[in-house]
C-alpha cells in the first residue's frame, strides 16, 4: 500500500473519529455552555444587588439550600432541574440570517423605471413595457456602473407609440434621466428609431488643464480645443500636466478651400468667449494680420496693442466703424487683386494673398450704441467681408453673449456656419444657436471654456477650449500667463525693463483709441523674437 493511500486512510478515520466524538459529547458541551451562561447570569445578578442587600439575600440562598438537602431526594432533583435549565440555557438557536444590503444598482434603476412609468407607460395597453406595479428589467436590456456606484450606461426599450421624432418629448426624458442619474456629468443619448431604443452614456470630463501652446496643425488650421475619442478621429501631441500626450482636437479649418471661412461663438459671461478669442489670435499670428473690436471694452484684449501682425485693437465705437469700413474696402481690394493676378496668370502679390483676421469680441455692444447716436451699425459693415472674405482670404470671427443671439443681425447668422457654444445652453438655445438639436445633455455645473462646437453639416461635440488667460491679469495663475506670453509675437514688455527702448512706429488714427493705461507704459519695446515674414502695411492712412 502506498503511502498517499495510507495518508488518504489515516485523514478518513481521524474524521470519523471526530465526528463521533462530537455527537457523543454534544450534551455535555450544551450543557457545559448553560452552565457558563448560568453562571455569567448569577455573576451579574450578585454585581446588580446592593451591598445592603447582600447578606440577606445570602441568608436566603443557605436556607434554600438547606430546605433541598433535607428532602427526600432532594440533591438528586436539584441537580437534575441545574441539569435541565443549564442544558436548554446552553442550546445554540439558529441566529437569524442577516438582511442582504440592498444593492445599489438596483434602487436606482428602480427609481429611473418608476420616474420614466409617467411618460413611456400606456393605460390601455395589455403588457405594457412601463407600469406602475412592473419591473424595469422588462424594458432595462443593459447597464453599467462604475465603483461610486454611479450609472455609467443604460440600454433601454421604449413603446412604439411614443413620439420620439419630437424634440419636446425627447427632452422630457431627458431630463428624468439626468435627474435620476445625477446632475454633475454630461450624458449622450442615442435615439434608436428603427428599433426603438435609447442608449445612454455617462460622458467622461474633458481635461481643463491645457495651456496656449503652439499645436501641431498646419497653416490654416485652428485647434478651438479639444474634445473626446467619439468627436475627432486624429490626436495631436500636447503638453499636459509636465507631459506631452494626445489628444483629440476640435480643428477648424480656413482659407480659401474651406467651407465654413466664418466663425460664431456664443456663451454666457464668464464662460470663455474672450479666451477662445485670444486662443484664435495667437494661433493666427504666425501665418496672417489682426483686427481685432473689443466691443465690450473690457480691456480683455490690451495685451495684443502694438504686437507685430495685429493692425489695430478697438474698443470705441469710432475707431470699430472705422476699422469695419477699411476691412471691407480691403476686401474689395483684395477681390479685384486676385481677380487680375489670375487673369495675367501671375502669382498674387504677398500682402493679398496674407490671410487677414477680423475678431469681435461682443459687437452687440457697439450695435446698441451706434443705434443710439444714430450711426452705421458695426455689424452692416461686416457684410462684403462675410460673404467674399473666403475668396479673398478673410476670416471673421465673433464672439458675443448668448442673450444676445437675437440681436446678431440675419447676414452673421446665415454666413457664420461654424458655430461654438460655451456653457451650458438649455435645449432650445443650443438647437437656435447650433442649428441642430443637441443629443448631449449639459451637466449643470461647466468649468469656463466648457462647451459644445459644430463645424459645417457636421454633428455637434464637445469643446473644451485651451486655458488662455490674459497675461496683463494679476489674478491668473503664473504658469498660464507666461505660456501666453511665450506665444505672442514678442515678451511682455513688463519683462524688458533692460532692454533698448526704440521710438514707437506711427499708429494709423483709428488706433488713437488705445487705452491709456497702455499708453502710460511709454514706448513699444522692439524684441529679438522673429515678426511674421510680411510687415503689416498701413491699414489707414491720416
Amino acid at each position: 500500500m502506498s503511502l498517499t493511500r495510507h495518508f488518504n486512510r489515516g485523514r478518513d478515520l481521524a474524521r470519523s473519529a471526530s465526528d463521533c466524538a462530537s455527537d457523543m459529547f454534544a450534551p455535555l458541551t450544551v450543557i457545559g455552555r448553560g452552565l457558563r451562561v448560568q453562571a455569567d447570569w448569577a455573576r451579574g445578578r450578585w454585581a446588580a444587588t446592593p451591598k445592603d442587600r447582600r447578606g440577606p439575600t445570602l441568608f436566603l440562598s443557605a436556607a434554600v439550600l438547606l430546605g433541598i438537602y433535607l428532602l427526600p431526594h432532594g440533591p438528586l432533583i436539584a441537580v437534575l432541574a441545574l441539569m435541565a435549565s443549564a442544558a436548554w440555557a446552553g442550546r445554540a438557536p439558529k441566529a437569524a440570517p442577516a438582511e442582504p444590503e440592498p444593492d445599489a444598482a438596483d434602487l436606482r434603476l428602480t427609481a429611473l423605471y418608476a420616474a420614466l412609468t409617467p411618460y413611456l407607460g400606456g393605460v390601455d395597453e395589455p403588457s405594457p413595457l412601463y407600469s406602475l406595479d412592473g419591473s424595469y428589467k422588462s424594458a432595462f436590456s443593459a447597464w453599467e456602473f462604475d465603483a461610486a456606484g454611479r450609472m455609467t450606461a443604460l440600454d433601454l426599450a421604449y413603446p412604439a407609440y411614443f413620439t420620439d421624432t419630437e424634440a419636446s418629448a425627447r427632452a422630457k426624458i431627458e431630463q428624468v434621466v439626468q435627474s435620476k442619474a445625477g446632475r454633475a456629468r454630461e450624458y449622450r443619448f442615442d435615439w434608436d428609431e428603427e428599433s426603438n431604443r435609447l442608449r445612454i452614456t455617462a460622458l467622461a470630463p474633458l481635461p481643463t488643464d491645457i495651456a496656449a501652446q503652439h499645436f501641431v496643425t498646419t497653416p490654416g488650421e485652428i485647434v478651438l480645443g479639444f474634445t473626446d475619442e467619439l468627436g475627432s478621429h486624429r490626436t495631436i501631441p500636447v503638453h499636459q500636466g509636465g507631459d506631452t500626450v494626445q489628444q483629440p482636437p476640435v480643428i477648424w479649418r480656413t482659407g480659401p478651400r474651406s467651407a465654413e471661412p466664418h466663425l460664431l461663438a456664443l456663451g454666457a459671461a464668464g464662460q470663455g468667449t474672450s479666451t477662445l478669442i485670444r486662443s484664435i489670435a495667437l494661433q493666427a499670428l504666425p501665418y496672417g494680420d489682426l483686427v481685432l473690436i473689443d466691443g465690450a471694452g473690457t480691456g480683455e484684449h490690451a495685451c495684443l496693442v502694438n504686437r507685430p501682425g495685429v493692425y489695430t485693437v478697438e474698443t470705441s465705437l469710432h475707431g470699430a466703424l472705422a476699422a469695419l469700413e477699411w476691412a471691407a474696402k480691403e476686401t474689395e481690394r483684395r477681390i479685384a487683386a486676385l481677380s487680375t493676378a489670375r487673369h495675367h496668370g501671375v502669382t498674387p502679390p504677398e500682402d493679398v494673398s496674407r490671410p487677414l483676421w477680423l475678431l469681435l469680441d461682443h459687437p452687440t455692444e457697439l450695435s446698441e450704441l451706434a443705434h443710439a447716436e444714430g450711426r452705421p451699425d458695426p455689424q452692416d459693415l461686416l457684410e462684403v467681408p462675410l460673404r467674399q472674405g473666403r475668396a479673398a482670404r478673410v476670416t471673421v470671427v465673433i464672439a458675443d453673449d448668448l442673450a444676445a443671439r437675437d440681436r446678431i443681425s440675419t447676414t452673421v447668422r446665415a454666413t457664420t456656419r461654424a458655430r461654438v457654444v460655451l456653457g451650458p445652453p438649455g435645449a432650445e438655445a443650443a438647437e437656435a444657436a447650433l442649428g441642430v438639436p443637441l443629443d448631449i445633455a449639459p451637466a449643470a455645473q461647466m468649468p469656463p471654456g466648457r462647451g459644445y462646437a459644430r463645424i459645417g453639416t457636421a454633428l455637434p461635440v464637445r469643446l473644451q477650449v485651451p486655458a488662455t488667460v490674459d497675461p496683463l491679469d494679476e489674478e491668473a495663475p503664473p504658469q498660464l500667463r507666461d505660456a501666453v506670453i511665450t506665444l505672442l509675437p514678442h515678451r511682455d514688455t513688463r519683462t524688458e525693463a533692460d532692454a533698448d527702448v526704440e521710438p514707437a512706429p506711427t499708429q494709423p488714427a483709428a488706433q488713437a483709441s488705445v487705452p491709456a493705461e497702455a499708453a502710460a507704459r511709454g514706448p513699444v519695446v522692439e524684441l529679438t523674437k522673429d515678426t511674421a515674414p510680411v510687415r503689416p502695411r498701413t491699414a489707414w492712412r491720416v
